[in-house]
């Protein structure tokens, strides 16, 4: 029996044959996904390395960046995550897992800020806890894919200050639980609560991925939204943004989170009688938001 370094029809490591060498040794895998997934991570991988011709001085320093990231990691912060999004991968992700063939309403990225248990908030009570940025009323109506009202659904919103942070960032200064609720839509499906405009604001960019985007001449800034997670029994939850209009950064959001069908105009309403109405100062701000599910 031939020993095996010398199985006729073994084949040993090559430039030209490297990715399906390595894919061989996947042969054995029991789950067939990881298979799928293992062959062709290795495969797109060395072609990267083929069409670039990286240098081992250049796989060093990106072995290096890597564990700088890892070190980065807390547990009130997650650098590898921050890393896929600013190359555009969380976004990817989350539409190839959330398509909708243009009957519902688009996703985009959670982002880090989201509290698992919001605060339960009454329609039309104020989020803006600190009383502070220019006065928004934020309306709309959470529908299934053929428009029929979704009595009950429930619609989580968080957004920033007027200075651009979360509560969560300035726990010794805005309020805990400032400019976040949770909504219970009524028997039409329809929602509204008064808040501010949120404002843009960077992503952290004092790590690893901060360098990069330095490195690349990318600036670290994201548009002004509010996020929003709606859900309903019998439909499928939509985590999502509305994107400020005349936001800076609607073309170059670090997170790569705009679609145009998310962006929404916030117009001034001048109306004494309508701003007293609602609980608001006198001009305000109004953006309204529909939102469609899609069924289970």
């Amino acid at each position: 029996m031939p020993s095996p370094s010398t199985t006729p029809d073994r084949e040993l490591f090559s430039e030209e044959r490297s990715a399906e060498v390595v894919a061989a040794s996947f042969a054995g895998t029991a789950d067939p996904r990881l298979q799928t997934v293992l062959t062709s991570l290795v495969r797109h991988l060395h072609d990267f390395v083929k069409d670039v011709e990286l240098t081992e001085d250049e796989w060093g320093a990106a072995i290096g960046f890597l564990t700088a990231t890892g070190q980065a990691c807390t547990p009130t912060r997650q650098e590898f995550i921050l890393l896929s999004d600013v190359l555009g991968l969380s976004m990817l992700v989350e539409t190839v897992n959330h398509r909708t063939g243009g009957t519902a309403t688009e996703s985009t990225v959670l982002g880090p800020f989201h509290m698992v248990d919001s605060p339960v908030r009454e329609l039309g009570d104020d989020i803006a806890l600190d009383g502070k940025g220019v006065s928004c009323l934020v309306s709309g109506q959470v529908t299934g894919p053929d428009g029929d009202p979704l009595a009950g659904a429930t619609v989580d919103v968080w957004q920033t200050n007027e200075d651009g942070f979360y509560d969560v960032q300035q726990p010794d200064v805005q309020p805990a639980g400032n400019l976040r609720g949770l909504f219970t839509a009524d028997d039409e499906g329809r929602f509204w609560f008064r808040s501010v405009v949120p404002r843009y604001y960077p992503i952290p960019d004092d790590g690893p991925v901060g360098r990069l985007l330095a490195a690349t001449g990318r600036h670290p800034y994201r548009p002004a939204h509010l996020h929003v997670i709606a859900a309903a029994v019998g439909h499928r939850p939509v985590t999502t943004h509305v994107f400020v209009a005349d936001s800076p950064y609607l073309d170059s959001d670090a997170v790569f989170g705009v679609k145009e069908s998310l962006v929404r105009e916030v117009p001034e309403v001048d109306d004494a009688a309508r701003a007293a109405q609602v609980g608001l100062a006198n001009p305000f701000r109004t953006l309204t938001f529909d939102l469609s599910l899609l069924r289970d």
